[in-house]
């Protein structure tokens, strides 16, 4: 997947948010990238396109669908989206 598709996060945007996701823990086999997932989550909620329309280059679309509802349940979205705005008033 090469970067700089329209719309997909930028090199400094992935920095900022690498930091705060879960890591494997090995167990449950290797994990599809967390950025590839977050581009097509990102490209679903910009575009509007059916879970099971997404763009191969996302992904299995049931891939980036059950990562999308996990993280939401378990409140990782929200810890983001709360640590991101911490160090944007910091001035990070």
């Amino acid at each position: 997947m090469g970067r700089g598709e329209r719309g997909d996060l930028s090199d400094a945007e992935w920095e900022r948010l690498r930091p705060f996701l879960p890591v494997s823990n090995g167990r449950c086999g290797r994990w599809r990238s967390h950025r590839q997932v977050i581009d097509g989550i990102l490209h679903r909620v910009r575009t509007g396109v059916h879970w099971r329309d997404l763009p191969e280059r996302f992904g299995p679309w049931k891939t980036v669908y059950e990562r999308h509802r996990l993280r939401s349940a378990d409140g990782t979205w929200e810890r983001l989206l709360q640590q991101l705005q911490a160090a944007g008033r910091r001035g990070g």
